[in-house]
């Protein structure tokens, strides 16, 4: 069980001008409470909560006023003063709701100066003309008409002036949006207040229907009709325009219908004016003028098919289903509703859109079972299951309930129960479960394949009209048959649920049926006796979903069960012991008892006092030869249904005889379930010692803890700390160096929880620290992980060095902390690629030591003696800042030596160890909280420089079309010879014989070393570093281009990096950031050249990871210029491609090289909650290059195309919105393969397997199942 932690609430104070505190402290009186005073103080306190507490005394000493207080000038200025800072509050402050509610219970007497006072203030704020202030008064608008009976009062004296409010703000906020077209971040913040308007003037209407009833204002010259007229052509036009958020279009759609409704006359025509605007078929003569006037643009034949559904949808919503008082016309337009609808359905493709029209047709079966309450003959015939409707429907359900989204199937699901009902609605009277449409839909459901998933939930729609027992009377084998689809994660959850709807609904029918306790036997054989088997000897997929979602849930329905399953496998549990691959009865027997435990249905204590399972039989489990046996074991002693269970004695000793076994597991599933499973029961420690430590003081509670226990508290808790000291110890024992990787990664994982879990509280007793336990020697341990192969260990071990820093750099002296810091600067640059890493997390582990900088820094780094005397900096801070300029002079200087020889820098001083260093120490800084900014600002744009630089020398070899190669752990001569293929292609800045002939590079020539060292001091720092005495170093083609390569992938990080550091600038001062708009500008130009021009894989892949940071901080980006780069740059690309430009830059390779990457980069990143206008632009594009019409164009632009939308296809971060446009590139594939030109063919045929792939799926496995992969015949 999880407990979940209270939020803490905040609520903001409201503060009073000092006319409003003068005007109360006029009447407030020192020696008695009165309102005024007690105003005064509830303004002077700083607290939200005390203000709410102090606003609800106010309606009590209200009452305790005479009846003639109605005209004291004492309380007009309080009602005032109550006014004003009702509206001046903030719509999700809870003091606004406290206030409402208290002010309904005013006394009558004074309602009308409080209606007076509120009126003031309300018409204050309807002078508002700043249409960035408008949402401040459409809330305070749609506050007052929710539950507040003050303020609707006041709305209902303005209502004139409301309305014309509402009428001239949707028009400004229309033309607002207009002038800032294009810029997205101010038209969504317009959009929103837009539909807020909206949904306001809706609910005006709603709520003060009497002030518009009657026909007084229904006259052309009146105002409220003008301003109605006004209000309906305005969201006619929204509903018409398809550049809005599609929020605005639907609530559009509900507006125009419920302000039709309100003005048109007679109302029983209405229903028929609908119908003829949803098929096309309106005559201008028969329509009121007034309607052609302000909504002439709906009754044209044609109207768009998203427009149409939003006419449905606000038919559904705002017209009267229930009493049937429209009638024929109602009856009618119900059916014309299905049917326009059920015609979308197969024109509306757009995962939104889509998602829409399945919701809006489950509201249509909504309003179609309360129609057919009072309905005539003639629609339930209409509406029954065998007519035409319900059929279309039917063939809607089984093409959508395997749809990708899951919420289309979740409304498809929907649909077909409320299909079911209106069938059964309409035969009401006859037996329904023996009714043919019933019998037919169940053999249908039936004659389908398993792997259909929308076939489970229809089932269980089914079961809950014709019941359990009627459908296994055509196949006794249906539960089995389920049980065996299990084996599949992705059906496991609906063949679990199905099951739970049979078998629930099975047992209450045996219960209603048949006496108690006679047909338990039968119920079991059926529900119970198959599972069993399956547990036993099924696979381990199998097993372990049926334990996930079965057997949880057939223990919930029936918890007795238990007992007879216990039974069962207690018998055969000696002989089926079960094998690597299979559980058997041991197994079966723990999974039951670990399920069972969790979710409340069993105490163990009890299980195993009473003999039912013996101890022996658990430490079986714990050591079992199939891994998952061990976890359900452990998990039986780790997961229980109260938190605050206390663990006893046996249980510790068993989960330590696990512990001596299970530590070095190979499979990292396994592994991750130890350390969650190991976690629960730590924190069912530290939970259970809080409720010890209570009761130690509560003596007569402690005394029934001694009689459950046997024990007193102060014994438990002192078993926990022995217990948690022995773990620790044998983690620690485990750390040793050369102990292999899962032993180190569990030791970590679970060193790590405990450190979380028993963190220090303030005020709260502790049953256990680790920080106690840890000394010299497991520090060091600690740091040791550091040289592990494998990152996983190195992040464990950092993150638990972190949670302890304050023990473990206490520990360090200053010689070990000098040996450290020599250390990381020797591997950053280091020729194997893990020692860099090493080396960042050693030196990212450093940093936050207090002495870090006159210790190890002092010598290498000159002294700034005014960073010490800024004691605001913090540690971190001033150790990363000096390790990062130290780290830079270093990578500077070897960028200088690689420009004379690239050979001997990939041999000798690899330079992307230094700069992964550089990015690692970034990566924690907290760039919101800086104290150097200039430093930082200096510092930033030196990083710029040298990634530029850097990139300079690598990239002519990784973007050569020379072969990738791994490096080399040995050193074999030959090996060089493969370097001519390098070497003729690059055109380095080498001045020597290196790149003449391929060589073995030697440095141990003293000669060539002391030239070196004398050239200046900063190279004879990095001299000294890189040690003294080389030995014989050999080169090859491998090294030289893992060196360029690591290098560019550093330097594509770490210019991502720093572009995210753009939002930590304010845009009304620039000049505060970091880095600036046009560094920001110019590293994604520099992106862009390595990504549309670059030949070789790995450098257009890398160019990429960094891009993608660049792109994703412009989409958020507040700065309009950089806001509208990725547009900009999409337009420029796709222009290229169009145009076949022989002079083109971009790179025209078989797979167009990077150009995918680029597009992919500038699409993913666009906010998917707005309109996709990138993805709409480029698939528009894309798709008509991909299938050109005319043949006789260049098949470059084609070959880009078709390699584009493969990428595009492939990437899941474009989600749905990239399924409408899957048919058109399917088409496109087609078409492609019967071009004259291989490269056409050759992407044709690539764009169409990802197509496959994106349709079907992955296919998991060798041995699975066709039927799985393919479409039904409906799709």
């Amino acid at each position: 069980m999880v407990l979940k932690k209270k939020k803490e609430i905040q609520v903001d104070a409201f503060f009073l001008d000092h006319h409003q505190l003068e005007k109360l402290q006029r009447f407030s009186k020192a020696e008695e409470q009165n309102l005024a005073s007690l105003l005064l103080h509830c303004a002077e306190l700083r607290n939200g909560i005390q203000q709410i507490q102090c606003i609800k005394q106010i309606m009590p000493l209200v009452k305790q006023m005479y009846q003639n207080s109605a005209g004291d000038p004492m309380v007009k200025a309080c009602l005032d003063v109550l006014g004003e800072i009702y509206f001046s509050l903030g719509v999700k402050n809870p003091l606004k709701k406290v206030l409402a509610s208290s002010l309904n219970g005013l006394p009558g007497h004074l309602m009308v100066p409080a209606v007076q006072s509120f009126v003031c203030c309300l018409r204050e704020e309807l002078k508002t003309t700043d249409v960035y202030l408008y949402r401040k008064v459409l809330d305070n608008l749609a506050s007052c008409m929710e539950d507040f009976s003050l303020g609707r009062a006041c709305i209902k004296n303005l209502f004139e002036e409301v309305l014309q409010f509402l009428q001239k703000l949707l028009l400004d906020i229309q033309e607002e949006n207009r002038k800032n077209h294009g810029n997205r971040i101010v038209q969504t913040q317009l959009m929103h207040d837009l539909l807020i308007a909206i949904k306001v003037s809706m609910m005006l209407i709603q709520k003060l229907q009497e002030n518009i009833q009657g026909s007084l204002w229904k006259h052309s010259e009146s105002f409220v009709w003008q301003s109605m007229c006004s209000l309906l052509k305005s969201c006619t036009n929204f509903l018409m325009d398809a550049t809005l958020l599609q929020t605005v279009q639907t609530t559009s759609g509900l507006a125009v219908i419920l302000f039709t409704r309100a003005m048109y006359e007679p109302v029983e025509e209405l229903p028929s004016l609908i119908s003829d605007l949803l098929l096309g078929t309106t005559e201008h003569l028969a329509v009121p003028a007034w309607f052609v006037r302000n909504c002439g643009v709906l009754c044209t034949a044609e109207l768009p098919d998203s427009v149409l559904l939003f006419l449905c949808h606000g038919a559904l919503a705002m017209l009267d289903w229930k009493s049937g008082s429209m009638g024929e016309n109602g009856e009618k337009l119900l059916l014309d509703i299905a049917s326009v609808l059920l015609s979308l359905s197969s024109e509306l493709k757009e995962s939104s859109v889509a998602t829409s029209l399945s919701r809006i047709l489950a509201i249509w079966t909504n309003s179609a079972l309360a129609a057919l309450v009072s309905g005539s003959l003639n629609l339930k015939i209409k509406l029954n299951g065998n007519s035409d409707i319900i059929g279309k429907l039917l063939e809607y359900i089984y093409t959508h309930w395997d749809h990708p989204l899951d919420a289309i199937r979740h409304q498809t699901k929907l649909i077909f129960k409320n299909l079911l009902q209106i069938h059964q609605t309409t035969i009401a009277g006859s037996n329904g479960k023996s009714d043919p449409f019933f019998a037919t839909l169940i053999k249908h459901l039936l004659s389908l394949d398993w792997h259909v998933k929308g076939k489970y939930a229809s089932l269980g729609c089914l079961v809950e009209c014709v019941g359990t027992e009627n459908i296994l009377q055509l196949d006794r084998t249906i539960p089995v048959q389920i049980l065996d689809v299990m084996s599949d994660q992705s059906l496991a959850p609906y063949a679990s649920d199905l099951l739970e709807t049979m078998f629930t609904n099975h047992r209450a029918h045996f219960t209603s049926s048949f006496q108690e306790g006679t047909w338990i036997d039968q119920w079991h054989n059926i529900w119970v006796s198959p599972l069993l088997v399956i547990l036993c000897e099924g696979n381990h997929d199998q097993t372990t979903y049926i334990i996930d979602y079965y057997l949880p849930k057939l223990l919930k329905c029936n918890p007795d069960s238990l007992s007879y399953m216990i039974r069962i496998l207690q018998a055969s549990a000696d002989a089926n012991l079960g094998s690597c691959s299979t559980r058997g009865a041991l197994g079966a027997l723990m999974a039951c008892l670990r399920t069972a435990r969790a979710h409340g249905h069993l105490e163990l204590s009890n299980i195993m006092s009473s003999g039912l399972v013996s101890t022996e039989c658990i430490k079986q489990g714990l050591v079992h030869q199939h891994s998952q046996v061990c976890i359900d074991a452990l998990g039986l002693l780790c997961e229980t249904h109260r938190t605050t269970e206390i663990v006893s004695l046996e249980e510790m000793q068993l989960i330590q005889f696990f512990m001596m076994y299970n530590l070095n597991n190979q499979s990292p599933s396994v592994r991750q379930q130890i350390v969650s499973l190991l976690r629960k029961l730590f924190c069912r420690i530290q939970e259970s010692s809080q409720v010890l430590y209570k009761l130690e003081q509560n003596k007569t509670k402690q005394e029934l803890v001694e009689k459950s226990t046997k024990m007193p508290p102060l014994s438990i808790l002192q078993q926990y700390k022995d217990f948690m000291s022995s773990v620790c110890a044998r983690l620690f024992e485990v750390l040793f160096p050369g102990s292999s990787h899962p032993t180190r990664f569990c030791a970590l994982s679970i060193l790590e929880s405990i450190a979380e879990i028993f963190s220090v509280p303030k005020g709260q007793a502790q049953v256990f620290q680790l920080h106690q336990e840890i000394h010299s020697a497991r520090v060091q341990t600690l740091i040791q992980c550091f040289a592990s192969t494998f990152e996983e260990v190195k992040i464990l071990a950092f993150r638990l060095l972190m949670k302890l820093r304050d023990v473990a750099l206490n520990l360090q002296d200053s010689e070990n902390l000098n040996l450290l810091f020599q250390a990381a600067i020797d591997l950053s640059t280091s020729t194997k690629p893990y020692d860099c890493v090493t080396a960042s997390y050693l030196l990212n582990f450093l940093v936050y030591h207090k002495g870090l900088q006159h210790i190890c820094l002092g010598k290498w780094l000159e002294h700034n003696p005014q960073l010490d005397e800024n004691t605001s900096v913090s540690t971190v801070e001033k150790n990363t800042l000096a390790v990062i300029k130290l780290l830079l002079v270093n990578v500077e200087e070897e960028i200088f030596q690689a420009k004379k020889s690239l050979l001997q820098a990939a041999a000798s001083f690899p330079m992307y160890g230094r700069v992964h260093c550089i990015n690692g120490a970034l990566q924690q800084l907290p760039f919101n909280n800086l104290t150097l900014v200039s430093e930082w600002k200096e510092i930033v744009t030196r990083l710029i420089l040298m990634s530029y630089s850097l990139s300079a020398v690598v990239s002519p070899v990784v973007q050569s079309s020379s072969p990738e190669g791994l490096i080399p752990m040995d050193s074999d001569p030959e090996s060089a010879d493969r370097l001519q293929v390098i070497l003729h292609e690059i055109q380095p800045q080498d001045t020597n014989d290196y790149f003449m002939q391929a060589k073995i590079l030697k440095e141990h020539c003293k000669e060539g070393s002391e030239k070196l060292a004398d050239q200046s001091t900063t190279k004879n720092i990095c001299m000294e570093m890189r040690g003294k005495d080389r030995q014989v170093c050999d080169v090859t083609a491998q090294m030289v281009l893992v060196c360029c390569w690591r290098s560019m992938k550093e330097v594509s990080l770490l210019l991502g990096t720093l572009c995210k550091l753009l939002p930590s600038q304010t845009t009304s001062e620039p000049s505060e950031g970091l880095i600036t708009v046009e560094q920001v500008k110019n590293i994604g130009d520099y992106f862009k050249h390595h990504l549309l021009q670059s030949r070789h894989r790995g450098a257009f892949e890398l160019a990429y990871a960094g891009f993608v940071q660049l792109t994703e901080m412009l989409s958020r980006c507040n700065s309009e210029s950089l806001h509208k780069m990725p547009e900009h740059w999409l337009s420029c690309v796709l222009e290229e491609i169009k145009s076949c430009d022989p002079s083109s830059t971009l790179c025209a390779t078989r797979r167009s090289a990077g150009i995918p990457f680029y597009i992919q980069a500038l699409l993913a990143s666009e906010p998917k909650k707005g309109k996709t206008d990138l993805l709409k632009m480029a698939m528009k594009e894309l798709i008509s290059l991909a299938a050109p019409l005319n043949e006789s164009l260049s098949v470059i632009p084609q070959v880009h195309a078709l390699n584009i939308l493969r990428a595009l296809y492939r990437d899941t971060r474009l989600g749905e919105n990239i399924m409408p446009y899957v048919a058109d590139g399917i088409k496109a594939s087609i078409l492609g393969f019967m071009s004259p030109v291989w490269a056409v063919r050759n992407s044709s045929t690539l764009l169409f397997s990802a197509l496959i792939t994106r349709i079907f799926g992955v296919k998991r496995g060798k041995d699975e199942n066709c039927k799985k992969n393919r479409c039904s015949f409906h799709t």
